[in-house]
């Protein structure tokens, strides 16, 4: 078996086994599965089953978690959110069923191409475990990994319900922004870019949605609730804390408010009741929260615009626990870091497989030059499609241009392969073409007078039928100039001892036979040359290909980024003039100042994302050049080597 054949079975084997991981754990789970847990030490860990299940989705995620105090109904509306009637622990009892983060992927039910990633985290408050600190842990994971946090609570939303949200007060002091700096007056804008929207879903609500004589929305009653207090009292202070931090915190703020589902009796068979059992105004909604969070909550990104896949999500994880671990605060800037290197390397590895996949798939060689390279083309479209999904702050391209150079060279091996199976056979054709006159030669049948009219008009016919049955092959030239350069000698041998021609005669043929090898010469050459044309081609198109997916990535994180700072620049004026009302002057001068320096920085954010797309078509643009003088000649090398032996 050839090189070429057993690279593509051990590759084959490779890409099957790949696939089944991902079809086996790519977002299609029956049933919830734990992400988070207790080991034996009683420290936080990411468990393997369930990051595997993540590495297989590569498509961006919206994450939604669930947090609040235990025994409030939280797993439920998760199962709600996720289509299905059960799935999520619910109990029945005064027990904490939920232990850790427990997680449910599936297909976003509105957002093509994308997973919805839930996660129901455990019941908070739980005098069993006796470890406040695990409550507020888990509760900062829920803020860290996901897109939409929904906090769910039961009866009212009162200063008695934002003390039990204490976790929220806490967040400064065991999360960071960035790895360096104190706190300064951006340190709110900080946490809102990066913190997921706020959905407060209030249980078993009784009251009417009334402030005075008029109705109110759910969300004026949050809001209503979340409003400050005037004075500079301790006591003020310990009242405003939560509100502040929701207010300053979480762009993006909606209430739920649901009645009770059913009676006590049936609230303890919650899996079991069906629609039609649930009361009609819950059950409304429940529908309504669920449409909401499937509009609204946005895919899953960090620091810069950066949509997070399956596979950063799981890595995700594994950065902020190993923190927790070490007894450090979570840091989203050196988690960016540490996912970088983690995702890049497997970036690379996978959209290399991806293209070698597609290249061994579809190319059966020998084959023209321009087939191979449009099936190179469609392979390395789709590996840069795999990279730049799963590719991560690579912000001065060195992981693309490491992709760039093995793709390259892969498919300059696969040329070569090319150029030597074809060359096997033309010369399979050639053996089979001129055997009869080879044995006519081993014979001595054209050492005759008149033998060497009879060998020439068989060498000819013999060459019109070899060129006929390679006429497709790209060596073709090659093989018969070397066979017909190997014969020249013999040629000679025959044309002086044909006695029947004059000397004149075998002159002119000597010359003819110069000129055919000179002609049969410049038809290798041209093909070498076509080749080398072809190669040239695929490299600009190569270039073209990354920069136009750079370019497209670029824009969708710019775009991101973009609407993030006009998310926080919009909560922060609606903080302004609900800071004014309220009578806070101060507060609300401190808030135009932040305003002021967002738009600033805004401004220079788009200068600089231009400065920076300039410079990264400069770095591919250099790495193209860098690889474009070595691409033609190892690629058409064996066929200069070939040519060199006519000289």
């Amino acid at each position: 078996m050839c090189n070429y054949e057993i690279t593509k079975t051990v590759l084959l084997c490779i890409v099957v086994v790949f696939f089944c991981r991902v079809m086996a754990c790519g977002g299609l789970m029956s049933a919830p599965a734990c992400l988070i847990e207790n080991d034996e030490k009683g420290k936080l860990h990411v468990k393997k089953e369930a990051k595997d299940i993540l590495d297989g989705i590569n498509q961006p995620v919206v994450v939604v978690s669930v947090v609040g105090l235990y025994r409030t109904g939280k797993s439920y509306i998760m199962n709600r959110l996720a289509g299905q009637q059960s799935g999520f622990a619910l109990g029945s009892t005064i027990e904490s069923k939920t232990k850790g983060i427990w997680m449910w992927c599936v297909p976003h039910p509105k957002k093509e191409g994308h997973t919805l990633v839930l996660l129901d985290t455990e019941g908070l408050g739980d005098v069993e475990k006796g470890d406040a600190k695990h409550d507020t842990w888990i509760f900062c994971l829920a803020v860290l990994l996901s897109s939409t946090l929904v906090y769910n609570s039961l009866g009212v939303i009162d200063n008695t319900a934002l003390e039990k949200l204490h976790y929220v007060t806490e967040l400064t002091e065991n999360i960071r922004v960035k790895a360096e700096g104190g706190q300064d007056e951006k340190e709110s804008e900080d946490f809102m870019r990066v913190f997921p929207s706020f959905v407060w879903a209030v249980r078993d609500f009784t009251l009417e949605l009334k402030r005075g004589d008029k109705l109110i929305t759910s969300d004026e009653y949050l809001e209503g609730a979340l409003k400050l207090k005037t004075g500079t009292s301790h006591q003020t202070e310990q009242y405003n804390l939560p509100r502040r931090c929701l207010r300053h915190f979480f762009a993006v703020r909606k209430c739920f408010v649901f009645p009770r589902p059913a009676s006590t009796q049936n609230m303890r068979r919650m899996e079991q009741l069906t629609e039609k059992e649930l009361d009609s105004e819950f059950l409304e909604q429940a529908n309504t929260f669920c449409s909401y969070v499937y509009s609204n909550s946005e895919p899953k990104t960090v620091t810069g615009g950066r949509t997070v896949t399956g596979t950063a999500l799981g890595n995700l994880a594994e950065v902020y626990v190993e923190a927790i671990r070490s007894g450090n605060v979570p840091c989203l800037e050196n988690a960016v870091l540490s996912l970088a290197k983690i995702q890049n390397v497997r970036a690379v590895e996978e959209a290399l497989q991806v293209f070698m996949s597609e290249m061994l798939n579809m190319a059966e060689l020998p084959m023209h030059p321009e087939k191979l390279s449009d099936i190179h083309k469609i392979a390395e479209k789709k590996a840069i499609e795999v990279f730049i999904t799963m590719s991560f702050n690579d912000n001065d391209q060195i992981y693309q241009k490491e992709l760039m150079g093995k793709i390259h060279n892969e498919y300059q091996d696969m040329c070569q392969q090319n150029l030597e199976a074809s060359r096997i056979q033309c010369e399979e054709v050639r053996r089979d073409v001129f055997d009869k006159m080879e044995k006519s030669i081993s014979n001595g049948l054209y050492f005759k007078p008149g033998g060497y009219r009879q060998y020439r008009d068989t060498l000819a016919q013999l060459t019109s039928d070899y060129r006929t049955r390679t006429r497709s092959q790209i060596m073709s030239e090659e093989v018969l100039s070397i066979y017909l350069r190997e014969k020249e000698d013999i040629g000679n041998m025959i044309l002086q001892a044909d006695e029947s021609l004059s000397a004149a005669e075998q002159e002119s043929e000597v010359q003819r036979l110069k000129n055919e090898i000179l002609k049969q010469r410049q038809k290798g050459l041209e093909e070498q040359n076509r080749l080398q044309e072809q190669a040239f081609k695929d490299m600009q198109r190569s270039h073209d290909e990354h920069v136009n997916q750079i370019i497209s990535q670029m824009e969708r994180e710019q775009e991101r980024t973009r609407r993030d700072n006009e998310r926080v620049l919009d909560a922060k004026l609606k903080e302004k003039e609900a800071l004014l009302e309220q009578g806070f002057q101060q507060e609300a001068a401190r808030m135009q100042r932040e305003i002021d320096s967002l738009k600033g920085d805004m401004n220079k954010q788009e200068t600089s994302q231009r400065s920076t797309t300039s410079k990264v078509l400069d770095c591919v643009g250099t790495a193209a050049s860098l690889l474009l003088p070595g691409f033609v000649p190892k690629a058409i090398g064996f066929g200069v080597s070939l040519l060199s032996k006519l000289f």
